[in-house]
């Protein structure tokens, strides 16, 4: 096993070339055709048939389940954005009641006493079906660990950076952090008889097929990363049975790695012996665009999240003159944060925070605080996360079409009367 293709932009990069020299040695192509083949297509090889027997209703049903009233969250289309201003106070773990929620389509109404999550493919000797109760039944983990969404920030390349990026205008609550309870992947993938030759896996949701990408929500996972003890497949959120719009009856986590890893509602996991593509790590969550260049084979592919911090304040921010307790938080999946810095100056000076939980975990985040005398006038608040690894928040974010990965200081309007 290769540790380094735990990196998922490593593990891109090596996988393309895996396969490229397999195509060769299969059909005579050159690389040049291979690589004009592959990203010729919308929709990329691995583009899964639709699930038959689907346990959920087909009529049309409202895209989420859960309430989201106005003053705890953003409505995005068939998303919600967690505003910041209400995860004031209530600790490291986000309730289930303010998690936010990616949503490509809706969400599924599944019944969990008929569902079953099949794994299968050539790298499988033992093809199985896990009913709820017999994940449940396994030998069960619990970590705390952050899901953030890969556009999470996007808004800010164009209200701060003058370039607006494609997809859905997140601010920064597009992340949660829970309390995930499950059976670790590989355990599962062992009981189905895992090959040592095999290569990917591909996760694949119940959600309604998403029109763009011709399938299901799925996104390829080289084996090295599937078969890590912090991959699971979860069936709780913070000790209660997983919600619906969380991914009910069971869904993937796969701490640091970008939000749409996380498959939802799992209902297939196919395990194949050579590298798999498809829409969602060709045609999206590559950086295009910009100095990136048009989308191709050199297009860079998402790794790891980025360092990341939020005031816990509306957006803009009102307050009478006088002296405040300002609080946030910062997240980094790369290490822990180790300091933050606050301005009230538009970054002319900066204030040492106070980290809450400084022991807090490389895949959660830390809570923070800082004294503000603050005075009549127009402000723009910023934040600066440096993390163990030595990442900074940058002052701007290089651009790309889709807008990802948006990890620059974020200027937070605030008025003092």
């Amino acid at each position: 096993m290769n540790p380094s293709l735990r990196d998922e932009a490593t593990y891109e990069q090596d996988r393309l070339e895996r396969y490229v020299r397999k195509q060769e040695q299969e059909t005579g192509l050159s690389r040049r055709e291979i690589l004009k083949k592959l990203f010729g297509a919308s929709v990329g090889l691995a583009s899964a048939a639709a699930f038959t027997g689907r346990a959920y209703a087909a009529e049309p049903l409202p895209p989420i389940v859960k309430p989201t009233p106005n003053d705890k969250f953003i409505t995005l289309s068939t998303n919600r954005e967690t505003r910041f201003e209400a995860l004031k106070g209530v600790g490291e773990v986000t309730p289930a009641a303010l998690f936010f929620i990616r949503n490509h389509t809706t969400t599924p109404r599944i019944d969990g006493a008929t569902w079953s999550l099949r794994i299968e493919g050539p790298g499988v000797t033992n093809p199985r079906n896990f009913t709820l109760a017999d994940l449940e039944a396994l030998p069960q983990v619990t970590q705390t660990r952050a899901i953030e969404c890969a556009g999470n920030g996007r808004s800010f390349y164009g209200s701060q950076q003058g370039t607006a990026g494609s997809g859905t205008a997140w601010r920064l609550g597009a992340i949660g952090v829970g309390t995930w309870t499950g059976v670790r992947l590989s355990t599962l993938l062992e009981l189905a008889g895992l090959k040592n030759t095999a290569v990917d896996i591909l996760p694949e949701g119940l959600d309604d097929v998403f029109p763009a990408a011709g399938t299901h929500v799925s996104r390829p996972l080289p084996i090295e990363r599937a078969t890590d003890d912090d991959v699971l497949v979860v069936t709780k959120l913070n000790g209660e049975t997983l919600p619906q719009d969380h991914g009910y009856p069971a869904r993937l986590l796969v701490p640091g790695w970008i939000g749409i890893a996380n498959i939802k509602w799992l209902g297939k996991i196919t395990v194949a012996e050579e590298a798999l593509f498809n829409y969602f790590n060709t045609t999206q969550y590559t950086f295009i665009g910009g100095s990136y260049g048009p989308l191709g084979p050199s297009s860079p592919v998402l790794g790891r999240q980025v360092v990341k911090s939020a005031f816990e304040l509306p957006f803009p921010a009102t307050f009478t003159a006088g002296l405040k307790l300002i609080t946030g938080r910062s997240w980094s999946a790369h290490g822990t944060i180790k300091r933050v810095d606050v301005s009230f100056d538009e970054g002319t000076t900066w204030t040492r925070a106070v980290l809450k939980n400084r022991g807090n975990d490389p895949q959660g985040w830390v809570e923070w605080q800082v004294q503000w005398n603050a005075k009549a006038g127009s402000y723009g608040l910023k934040a600066r996360a440096t993390d163990s690894a030595g990442n900074v928040q940058p002052v701007t974010t290089p651009f790309n079409t889709n807008g990802y990965q948006f990890d620059a200081i974020v200027r937070h309007p605030a008025v003092v009367s």
